[in-house]
């Protein structure tokens, strides 16, 4: 059957591959040891961080309004123009902005708002716009406007501030 040979032979092969398989773990744990050395030398107390920044000095929505830059409301435009005009009375997917600070809401003549946006009522002042700018869709739930909103308090500030300067 088995001569003690081949027996040999076998044993040899299984212990070496187990020895080898050792000596590669082995290795890696000396190359890739994610063992702790002690104790952190710097730690960063982010409690009290968390503290400082809420202390900041609140500015009035007014504030904002009167150090808008109408030139970089214009350039803010640019992700309204796509469905928005500024002519007069020049409706695209979405109503015309021309004179839109002031004007009352869903009441452009000739475009066909949805029923949330005209159950929402009231007028377009600064701070309607800066609401509804943040995020249409939790502002007039139910709106068919799909624009995700402008994230950034300085961009919708000067996009109002831009808004406003069309009209006289």
């Amino acid at each position: 059957m088995f001569d003690t040979m081949t027996v040999t032979k076998a044993a040899a092969g299984l212990l070496g591959a187990f020895l080898v398989l050792l000596l590669g773990k082995w290795a890696a744990m000396m190359i890739y040891n994610v063992g702790g050395h002690g104790e952190a030398s710097y730690v960063i107390d982010t409690e009290q961080a968390a503290e400082e920044i809420s202390t900041g000095e609140e500015v009035s929505f007014d504030e904002l309004m009167m150090a808008a830059d109408v030139d970089k409301g214009a350039r803010v435009f640019k992700k309204c123009s796509a469905c928005h005009k500024l002519e007069a009375g020049a409706n695209g997917t979405g109503p015309s902005l021309y004179g839109v600070v002031g004007r009352a809401v869903a009441s452009e003549a000739g475009f066909g708002y949805s029923s949330a946006m005209q159950a929402k009522g009231g007028d377009w002042t600064p701070e309607a716009l800066d609401a509804f700018l943040l995020k249409p869709s939790s502002d007039v739930s139910g709106t068919s406007m799909s624009f995700s909103g402008l994230k950034k308090q300085g961009d919708r500030v000067n996009l109002i501030a831009y808004l406003d300067s069309l009209d006289n």
